[in-house]
């Protein structure tokens, strides 16, 4: 059986793991992932959350804002596997951290974000589709509680959040730091995702096909657990701090 020590040593000597975090590494800070037992798909329709349906629906871009700025709206915090990322880079051993969520926890958790690659998008910013004109939640906020259900950009343009939804184009700076990232690396660390989202996946699959250090921390199976060079199964608030404990007190 694979085990943290294992996991550990597969990655001594490494100083530019890249970090590939999913759903299950938010689902601690109460965030339900994608596609478990009672993943956000199982109660929402996916349909509903392409950009063709934001665009066309004012009454789903009103629940939208409801859902976001509204008194009932969650407040969610950095668990401990987002924190043991932030410590992980503080120790100069990663190039970087690919994550799939928009949440922004790894930014609240300490992670700098010129070391993130929000492949996504993130909640942090609103932008206009026709121009891309950005604006700050505050701003928007205001003006949802100032009595505006559908606030529009100053040149007229309908707004949205910076979460890419369904047939939108992944951001380009994202992206780009991605594959840095991805080409820099020297092993990789895959946290709470079953690796099977693509273009995101290739990221770290990439890493993977160079023959490089894999390792998987999740619950329940994945796409890649062929490829891993060690496989451990449990939750990421577990099991990420461990690694991190266990290769801050190797001598790289």
């Amino acid at each position: 059986m694979d085990t943290i020590e294992a996991a550990a040593a597969a990655l001594h000597g490494r100083k530019n793991i890249l970090l590939f975090t999913g759903a299950g590494i938010s689902t601690e800070s109460g965030i339900p992932d994608f596609r478990g037992p009672n993943g956000v798909w199982k109660t929402v329709d996916p349909k509903n959350f392409t950009l063709r349906h934001y665009l066309a629906d004012e009454g789903f871009r009103q629940q939208r804002w409801r859902r976001w700025f509204g008194e009932d709206s969650p407040s969610y915090r950095p668990n401990a596997a987002h924190k043991a990322v932030a410590q992980l880079w503080q120790t100069q051993r990663m190039v970087g951290c690919v994550t799939q969520n928009i949440d922004g926890l790894h930014v609240d958790a300490g992670l700098p974000p010129s070391a993130l690659a929000e492949v996504h998008g993130n909640v942090r910013g609103i932008a206009c589709i026709e121009l891309g004109h950005f604006h700050s939640v505050a701003a928007i906020r205001e003006r949802w509680l100032g009595g505006e259900p559908d606030p529009r950009c100053k040149c007229g343009s309908i707004l949205k959040s910076t979460v890419v939804l369904f047939g939108e184009q992944l951001p380009t700076a994202a992206t780009n730091r991605a594959h840095a990232f991805s080409l820099g690396a020297d092993a990789a660390i895959a946290v709470g995702s079953t690796i099977s989202v693509f273009p995101a996946a290739e990221y770290v699959l990439g890493v993977a096909d160079r023959n490089l250090p894999f390792v998987i921390l999740n619950m329940g199976p994945t796409d890649a657990d062929e490829l891993a060079t060690i496989r451990l199964d449990g939750k990421a608030g577990d099991l990420l701090p461990m690694l991190v404990e266990a290769l801050e007190v190797q001598t790289v």
